[in-house]
Order: C-alpha cells, then structure tokens, then sequence
C-alpha cells in the first residue's frame, strides 16, 4: 500500500470514525426503510414524511409511514475515465478514490453492506458485498492505482453492466465527472441513484491560455489550437448545456445529485448533500 492510498484511509476514517465526527447521525439515515402505508397525520409526525399528493386530493394531511429495512446495499461507482488526469488543487481522479474511502467507510460504519465497482471504457473490478473496512482500504487502493489515462468512459456499458449485475435495490453512488451523453434512467427505475460529479474549477471556468498544444487524455490524440475568448465562448456554453441537460434528467427521475470541485472537502459536502 504505497502513501497516497494511506494517506486517503487515514483522512476518511478518521473523518468518519473520528471524535469529533463520530456522534453524527449516519450520512445514510433515512435510506434503510422501506414504504409501508399511509395515514393521515397526527400532532408530532415528522412533517418532512407528509405526502403533499396524498393531501391536495383529500384536503387533509398524510403521512408516510416506512418499515426498516434490516440493512443497505451500499455500491461505489468510480467512473475513472482519461478526464478525470486533471485538477489544479489535486486530480479528479484522486478526488474520486478519496469519496470512494467516505462512503466505504460511512457504510461499514452504519453496518451496511458496501461493494466498489470501477470502470472506464469497460468493468475492471467489481467487489463483493462486504461489512469490513478491508473492503473500503481495497477499494480506495484500486481507485488510487488505477491508470484511466488512455481510457473513454462509457456509460452506457456502465448502465447495462449495472443492470444485469446489481440484483438487489441498492443505494448506488456513481462518481464520475459526467461529461457527455449519459443516461441513467435505467437504473433509476430499480436502485437509489446518487451522482457525485467531481470537477476541477478551473475546466469550468478556464481563463485564455493563448496557442497551445493539448492531449486528450481519454484518446491519447493531440492536437493544437489557439485558446480564445472565442473558443472559451464556445466550450463554456458546450460545458454549461452538458450540465443543464443532467440535471433535468436527475430531477426527472429522481435521481439525486451534488458536485464536489477539487478544493472542496468531499466529506463536509457529502454530509450536506445527504441530508
């Protein structure tokens, strides 16, 4: 286990385990219960259960009520594509292993069953379903030594593999930086979708670098080019549209979402983000 991949096992566990964090409510409260029935509400139900629906046809409150599951499904995706070699205050892709060591470890924390699953243009590791910390040290390890350089993500195999792989519902968090045509509408219908989008400020706001010989990372290709205000112009409204889209189909399909920048702490956004 070289440092960097320590270095990320000691921050999120003792993020997660820590004294100072230690008494906080579960990142995944709430998520274990699974709906029972409806009735209308009572003086002390937790208003957050009302079902607005419920209560605009019949003009009196409803409430859900759950039952509690025995114990979460907890999967990590990390989509480790060429684009995530990049980040000014440190890379996506080590940004990526480091939520990865958050959720693992928030998981086993919670006595749920954790499993990593780490693509790219194809699957490279799946894990089996576990409840000890070793599974999270293996796979924030797998995220760190995992070269995506050379390697285009691919969603759609991504979805599918999912699909056919995942039997149980599960609470499903995909960490990606979600450029390009992405549907996950698929998996939405069956599991709880959580998309962690991880950029770098600078690939969201880049400032005129003038002419310039780049690679692409995912192709390995380069190429030159002048970059303009013009050309920024161009890329901010291709990048903008790209979010845009996502998030309306997120909202549309209840899948739920947050996106951590490069210099944010992923555990206090997370926490955040969860609630």
């Amino acid at each position: 286990m070289n440092k960097a991949v320590k270095k990320i096992i000691l921050k999120t566990k003792k993020q997660v385990y820590g004294d100072m964090l230690g008494n906080n409510a579960s990142m995944f409260q709430g998520e274990g219960f699974e709906f029972a029935e409806l009735r209308e509400y009572v003086y002390g139900d937790d208003v957050r259960k009302i079902d607005w629906k419920t209560t605009a046809k019949l003009s009196k409150p409803f409430v859900k009520i759950y039952k509690e599951e025995r114990e979460l499904n907890v999967a990590v995706v990390t989509m480790l594509s060429g684009s995530t070699y990049f980040g000014t205050v440190k890379q996506k892709s080590e940004l990526i292993a480091e939520i990865t060591g958050v959720l693992g470890f928030s998981a086993v924390k919670n006595t749920d069953l954790f499993s990593h699953i780490l693509f790219a243009d194809k699957l490279y590791e799946i894990s089996k379903p576990s409840k000890k910390l070793f599974s999270v040290h293996k796979a924030v390890e797998d995220a760190v030594n995992f070269s995506p350089i050379g390697k285009e993500g691919d969603f759609k195999a991504l979805v599918e593999t999912l699909h056919n792989r995942l039997k149980k519902k599960t609470l499903l968090f995909i960490l990606s930086d979600f450029i390009g045509e992405i549907d996950l509408k698929l998996l939405s219908k069956k599991h709880d979708v959580f998309a962690v989008m991880v950029r770098d400020r600078f690939e969201e706001d880049p400032s005129e670098l003038g002419y310039l010989r780049l690679i692409d990372m995912e192709s390995k290709k380069s190429f030159e080019g002048n970059i303009d205000s013009g050309t920024l112009k161009n890329y901010k409204k291709a990048l903008h549209d790209n979010d845009e889209t996502l998030y309306r189909q997120f909202k549309k399909h209840g899948i739920r979402f947050t996106k951590i920048y490069t210099h944010e702490e992923p555990y206090v956004k997370l926490m955040k983000s969860m609630r």
